[in-house]
């Protein structure tokens, strides 16, 4: 199967199922920039904590400045941030590039296959939802969590079920390959956090089991907690006719099933606290 499809060969995404009458509703979005500063590099502290370069693909950073594979949780309640109110969240996913020559010195690794131009994106959505059937309820500070899989190609789609795509002006519908998108629209990487926590600790040995998805109807398992789910949509102008690409890892062939992001909170305790005042009140709020 190609790695690339027209988006108007895309059937049409089914609506969600609606809303219990339980739900929490509200909204919150944060503007954190879209990594204007080329703030890069190959480490993954979610995924590979400890491991400088274990990721061997670059990413994008928005928010804490600092996050590196020998992060702390101190260290990163100590950093500079490019979101407001003091939230000093890491979220960062790989880069996408124009394969070829041109790539920045020191960010291209041709031992690894990611060459070429990084495009910057155009815009950077971040924005907190609640629970279909319920309230939620605040995370913890230092929750790590990831979504997609950076192995995804190899392990035959395997936790890649939340990461998907479009293009600006056909959002109603959502591919798992790279979209062709029509003159003028822009390529829309979406990822979808999970936000079912076990309500004792901010990782696991897997990275995942701390963390789960809710279930089709968007109830958490037994034993778990809902808490605001994380949406991101990162937004690129990608020159006509190119054959863009995630960066990745060598095995996985650049496969756009092999996307996925990461995110750990490090916001004050009165964020988040808002945060989920305003989820839970079924209000449109950010900062």
């Amino acid at each position: 199967m190609s790695d690339y499809v027209d988006i108007s060969q895309v059937p049409v995404t089914p609506p969600p199922a609606p809303a219990q009458p339980d739900a929490s509703t509200g909204t919150w979005r944060i503007d954190c920039g879209r990594d204007q500063q080329g703030i890069h590099n190959s480490d993954n502290l979610v995924g590979d904590p400890g491991d400088p370069g274990g990721a061997h693909h670059f990413h994008d950073y928005v928010g804490n400045v600092s996050v590196s594979a020998r992060s702390t949780n101190q260290s990163l309640a100590a950093a500079a941030t490019t979101c407001p109110d003091g939230d000093r969240s890491a979220y960062y996913w790989p880069v996408l590039r124009v394969p070829g020559p041109g790539g920045p010195p020191g960010l291209d690794d041709a031992a690894d296959h990611n060459v070429g131009q990084i495009l910057v994106p155009s815009s950077v959505l971040l924005e907190y939802r609640g629970s279909p059937v319920s309230s939620v309820v605040p995370m913890p500070e230092f929750l790590r969590a990831t979504t997609g899989n950076a192995h995804g190609f190899t392990a035959g789609g395997v936790n890649t079920d939340h990461v998907q795509w479009s293009c600006s002006g056909a959002r109603d519908r959502v591919a798992r390959q790279y979209p062709r998108c029509g003159p003028g629209q822009q390529v829309v990487r979406i990822f979808d956090m999970p936000s079912c926590w076990n309500g004792r600790s901010t990782d696991s040995a897997d990275h995942r089991m701390h963390l789960v998805f809710p279930d089709s109807t968007g109830a958490c398992p037994n034993d778990t907690f809902p808490v605001p789910q994380l949406h991101m949509e990162i937004s690129y102008s990608v020159p006509p006719g190119a054959d863009y690409a995630i960066d990745s890892f060598p095995e996985e062939q650049h496969s756009p099933i092999s996307d996925h992001g990461d995110y750990i909170e490090v916001m004050p305790d009165s964020l988040m606290a808002q945060v989920v005042s305003c989820i839970n009140s079924g209000r449109r709020c950010g900062s």
